[in-house]
């Protein structure tokens, strides 16, 4: 008798530890999947992956592989492209310890490639110092004085990807950039500005009186 009150209370703790187990398994996948495939973030990759036409899961596989800032996958999908080399290729470079200037480089890459043109006259932080090389030395034609540094091809980089992406003046992501803003934030403001644009817009379409076009006799 004592012998079966032992197997069934060992029973009960088995059924226990592995509820609690899979409990911990499901809030882990739920937690996984949100900070991965749902709001902010998501948007980003997907913004990524239409801009640069590569699949998501290239994207998600490249950022847990190399542990990659978010704002950093751009960059690397951008010179990838434009030295016209895999992905990987920019990744092991980096992985070296090279900057992302040093690689542009190492591909034969013109400093010219970063540089979107913009409408103002002055330009602040964080961009100034980087436009300021380029207005100096395009008009010397001596683009190998140009040295930028990781900071600086972020910013650049991620300003042509949600500018041209959204196609918004490059002006306003500046303008975004310039109080602090993280590129994530901008890029989800934009997405939300442009939704709301597109909402009213078809709310005004449908208070518009339908003309009525007169039958031919």
């Amino acid at each position: 008798m004592r012998a079966r009150k032992v197997l069934i209370f060992a029973f009960c703790l088995t059924i226990i530890a592995i509820f609690f187990f899979a409990s911990g398994l499901s809030a882990q996948n739920i937690t996984l999947g949100l900070s991965i495939s749902e709001g902010e973030v998501r948007d980003f990759y997907l913004s990524i992956s239409s801009y640069f036409k590569v699949p998501e899961a290239r994207i998600l596989e490249i950022q847990k592989s190399y542990r990659l800032a978010d704002e950093e996958l751009p960059v690397v999908f951008f010179i990838a492209a434009r030295a016209r080399v895999e992905p990987v290729a920019v990744l092991n470079l980096r992985v070296k310890g090279m900057s992302w200037w040093d690689i542009s480089v190492h591909f034969g890459l013109s400093p010219e490639i970063f540089f979107i043109p913009v409408g103002l006259v002055r330009i602040g932080p964080p961009y100034g110092r980087a436009y300021g090389y380029y207005h100096q030395y395009r008009q010397q034609k001596t683009w190998g004085k140009v040295i930028l540094n990781d900071v600086d091809v972020v910013n650049l980089v991620n300003l042509r990807f949600i500018s041209e992406h959204h196609q918004i003046p490059p002006e306003r992501v500046m303008e975004m950039r310039g109080r602090g803003e993280k590129f994530l934030d901008i890029h989800d403001k934009i997405i939300k500005e442009k939704g709301q644009s597109e909402a009213s817009d078809k709310d005004k379409s449908k208070d518009q009186p339908v003309k009525k076009t007169k039958r031919k006799k």
